[in-house]
Order: structure tokens, then sequence, then C-alpha cells
């Protein structure tokens, strides 16, 4: 019993096979004939019941409506791209002047400091006491220079003994210097304005004569370092603007300027080193950041079109322009891609007319009947009722 299911099963398929390749296919019949299928069926070859008449496509002898675009010039843009790194329009590393130990320290990392601002301070209990001491010698000069003059008035005084007197009030006014200079070395002073970075010492540190002990930065404009290919060279200029990202940053473009071009081009990379600036107001920047630098150039003009109107084939891109009322298919070149045009090159002139809708039905010479981008919004607004 299952065997014969089976054999009842495929002879329904192929019943069905047959059934929709002899009524869906054209020529099915003529070869089912020639191999006698149709005899043993029982199916009448030329039944004209089993066929349906062919229907005829007739196409419109009116022109077709197309919706076209004007070309217009645009320049193109020569654009390239670099990474660049950042620093700080200005970082001074902090050195003691003096030998000693740690007693202050008045700032703390992170912080703005202004130029002048004592950052730490030494002990300085010896270069005090010799301070002291040189103010007493030179009050003491002060008094004798003047107790000399007044004698030298009346003649009771030699002209040697003035002269000694005058030169021990001047060496007592340098020490004096002396000993400030050497009380003020012991302050650890910021010279520039700027953001105090990470300490490297501690209260209680000794520390020696030139040592490092901090980085001031001031970053309200960010020095970039990048470079540019060779061929771009003549096309650069100092003041030149250029757009620089924050690879760090998300969302981030600024604007910078050109301020310096090197006079060499590396020869390895055939490059050359170019220096721009960019505001950092809001301090959002810090020196070290890696920036993506964008610069752009003015290139040759090209005609810009729709870019629905750039059309493909097997021979490339091409366009449907209308001359005379009539389609012709013009190819082209597309030399730059925008978001909203595209730049091409071809047989072709400012001003005319490009399809880019309607397309499917053109072929060339096909008489059209255009309309405008411009006409087509202007029908779709829907009118308003009185």
């Amino acid at each position: 019993m299952a065997i014969l299911r089976q054999i009842l099963l495929g002879a329904a398929v192929l019943a069905a096979t047959l059934y929709v390749w002899i009524t869906y296919v054209p020529s099915a019949k003529a070869m089912l004939d020639r191999v006698g299928v149709l005899a043993v069926l029982g199916i009448d070859p030329a039944d004209p019941a089993s066929e349906k008449p062919a229907q005829t496509v007739r196409r419109s002898s009116g022109p077709v409506t197309v919706l076209v675009a004007e070309l217009i010039e645009r320049a193109i843009a020569d654009k390239i791209q670099a990474i660049g790194d950042g620093r700080a329009q200005r970082s001074v590393v902090v050195r003691s002047e003096a030998v000693g130990l740690v007693t202050k320290i008045a700032e703390r990392a992170g912080t703005y400091i202004a130029a002048g601002t004592v950052i730490a301070r030494l002990e300085d209990e010896a270069e005090s006491i010799a301070l002291e001491r040189a103010r007493i010698v030179l009050d003491g000069a002060k008094d004798d220079s003047d107790r000399v003059k007044r004698l030298g008035k009346s003649g009771a005084v030699t002209e040697v003994r003035a002269q000694d007197a005058e030169l021990a009030l001047r060496t007592a006014e340098l020490e004096l210097r002396q000993a400030q200079f050497n009380l003020d070395r012991r302050r650890i002073i910021a010279p520039i304005s700027g953001w105090v970075g990470i300490m490297d010492m501690e209260v209680g540190d000794r520390i020696t004569a030139q040592q490092a002990l901090v980085t001031i930065t001031d970053r309200s404009e960010i020095v970039i370092d990048f470079r540019v290919p060779e061929r771009v060279i003549g096309k650069m200029s100092v003041g030149m603007p250029f757009l620089a990202s924050p690879l760090g940053l998300r969302d981030v473009t600024l604007t910078g300027d050109i301020t310096a071009i090197d006079t060499i081009v590396d020869r390895a990379s055939r490059t050359l080193r170019v220096q721009g600036r960019v505001n950092n107001d809001n301090d959002q920047l810090l020196a070290g950041m890696a920036f993506s630098v964008s610069l752009s150039f003015p290139g040759a003009t090209l005609l810009a079109a729709d870019p629905l109107a750039v059309q493909w084939s097997s021979e490339g891109a091409f366009v449907w322009v209308v001359r005379d009322d009539k389609a012709a298919r013009v190819p082209v070149i597309i030399r730059q891609r925008n978001s909203d045009q595209v730049l091409i090159e071809g047989d072709l002139k400012p001003g005319e007319l490009v399809v880019i809708e309607g397309v499917q039905s053109l072929r060339p010479g096909t008489d059209v009947s255009v309309k405008s981008k411009a006409a087509a919004k202007s029908a779709a607004l829907p009118t308003a009722k009185l």
C-alpha cells in the first residue's frame, strides 16, 4: 500500500507540473506534441480554447514627462587630511635655583596661577639671618658716612678717611642686595601664567639646584604640528584656515589658522612640516592631544548635477540631457561626490537640463515634456481652502 500511495502521489505531482507548464509556457505544447505526450493525454495542440490571445504592448505616442534639474558650475574642492600633535602655546619647566629642604607647597596640581606666584618655599633661616645682619651693617655704614661728611665740612677728617667711609657704605649696600637675593632664591616662583602640572616634590624633600620640580603650561591656544604632502606646498600660506578635530573628543571641530610653514621637505616622506593654532577659550583642549586636521584648496570649476541625474550602465556613468525637447544620453566622469550634488565632466554646458525622474522610459531621441524640480515642489504643496 505504501508503494501504491507513492506512485499515485508522484503521478499527481507530474500531472500538476505538466498543467502549469502547458498553461503558462507558450512553447510547451509544441514540444510535448513532438514527443507524443499530448496524444497520450488526449489534448488537441490546436485547441483555441486552451490558448490565451496574445496581448500586444502599445507605446504611447505622446512625449514622456520628466522631472529635470539645471546644471550649475561649482569649484571642485581639493582636500587633504593629516594627523597632528597638539602642544600648549607656552610650557615652562620650573627648576630650583638653590639646594635645601621644602618647607611649604603653596599651590597644587591642576590650578591656574599668575606669573610671579610663589609655588613652594625652601628652608631660609640662614638666609634670613644674613639679610638682617646686612641691614645692621648698612645702617652702621650710613651713620659713619654721615658723621664723616659733617666732620669733613670743618676739615677735621682727611680725604682718605672720607673715601673709606663711602666705600664701606657702598659695600654694605651690595651685601644687603646679595642677602636679599639669596633669600629670594629660597622661593619657587612661577615664571609664566598658566596651569600647574603634577609636582615632583613634597614637604620635607631635599632638592638640588636645577632639579625639575613642576611644569606650567599656558594652553589658552594650542599649537598643532602636522605634515602636508609636497604637491600642495604652492597652495599654502601663513594665515590659511584649517579645521581640527581632537581625536579624544567626539563631535568637536575647531577652526584655526596656519602660523608657520617649514622650508625643508622631508626626503623620506615627501612631506612638509606645518604649524597652526586653535583657540582654547573654554579650556577643553590639553597639551599632547592628537588632532585630525583638514585643509581645503580651491580646484578646477566643474558642472554640478543632482545625484539622481547620474545613471549607470555597463559602459559607465551617464546622464539624460534634454536638447531640442528630446532626450540625449551623455557619458560623464564623476570627479567628486557631495551630499547634495555630484561634480561631473562630459559633453555638457552650464544651464542644460538633466533628467532626475522618469529616466526608465527614455531612449535616445525620445520626445520629452520637461517639468522643473521647483514646479514639482509647488504642485506637491496642499492648496488652501477658502
